[in-house]
């Protein structure tokens, strides 16, 4: 398995050998092992799975310490962007976000370590779209910021038309990055 740095330091992105032949492909998805080479000793406590259709915008969510979450996501099925912004008040990129394509084709898969807000847009119908978490799901714990905030400036609509956008009711209410005060 490759591993690659982004502009962000700790968000990394797993990229897996792939076997293919005429019967299909074969990958590992993870390994501990490369995980600890990698420098990150976690453990996962729960997989993750969504299902949707194209133009559904999940995010810009994270949990509060001590429920924060890391997560490694990758797409079964279909295509996705997916972004993470540093919400580490101490990091030199806090507010900086790091998007990237991640499809049921390319297998890349996306490290967003706790202190990190994340949401996808899916850019095809019947998207699968799966994560491993190394924290419990908690509400109380939700913390997030519009997924169309200003300061962020994510330019999601580079991907798909925002008239096209399906968003959750608790999506449409998330504060803005200038209210947000970040738990990191």
């Amino acid at each position: 398995m490759t591993i690659l740095e982004t502009p962000i330091k700790d968000l990394l992105i797993f990229e897996p050998k792939v076997w293919k032949d005429n019967r299909g492909y074969f990958y590992e998805s993870f390994s501990t092992k490369v995980f600890a080479d990698a420098g990150i000793d976690l453990t996962f406590v729960q997989d993750n799975q969504s299902f949707s259709q194209k133009g559904t915008l999940r995010g810009m969510h994270a949990q509060s310490p001590p429920f924060a979450q890391g997560k490694l996501v990758r797409v079964i099925k279909g295509r996705v962007v997916d972004v993470a912004v540093d919400i580490r008040k101490n990091s030199l990129t806090y507010g900086q976000h790091f998007a990237i394509e991640l499809s049921g084709d390319n297998h890349k898969q996306l490290w967003v370590p706790p202190g990190f807000l994340h949401g996808f847009l899916t850019l095809e119908d019947n998207t699968i779209f799966t994560y491993k978490v190394t924290g419990f799901y908690s509400k109380e714990s939700e913390i997030g910021v519009m997924y169309n905030d200003v300061t962020l400036n994510i330019n999601w609509a580079q991907y798909l038309n925002p008239d096209l956008f399906l968003l959750s009711d608790k999506d449409m209410v998330l504060s803005s990055f200038e209210d947000f005060k970040s738990p990191f």
